[in-house]
């Protein structure tokens, strides 16, 4: 016995294409889901964003940590007498070193803006 519409031959025939018409609906379904989800995507994306900042991090890290010998071995080992104490000294109390050239930055700031305000470029 032969449908003329869904070429199913008997009932057994039928259960098994309405059962893959489920399967492929709910997938159909699933994946409309997943689109509508504007949260989850968002969610999603902000995790891939994360990983690539904290992959970058690490990166930034070790080339700054690199380059921190670099200049340490090339200041240690080469230069004026004068500018191999000074930046050894530094690099025995970093914290002197900081300080003076936040203070450094603050005065350049207020320089730049005492010109700025009274017409000086």
């Amino acid at each position: 016995m032969t449908d003329a519409t869904s070429g199913a031959k008997g009932p057994d025939e039928l259960r098994r294409q309405i059962e893959q018409t489920r399967s492929e609906l709910g997938n159909t379904v699933e994946r409309l889901a997943g689109k509508a989800d504007v949260k989850g995507r968002a969610r999603a994306r902000a995790a891939d964003w994360q990983d690539k900042a904290g992959a970058m991090t690490v990166q930034l890290r070790s080339s700054a940590a690199q380059a921190g010998r670099t200049v340490h071995d090339r200041a240690t080992h080469v230069g004026p007498r004068p500018v191999r104490s000074v930046v050894q000294a530094g690099m025995r109390h970093p914290k002197p070193v900081l300080v003076a050239g936040a203070a450094g930055a603050v005065v350049a700031v207020g320089v730049l803006r005492w010109r700025h305000a009274h017409g000086h470029h």
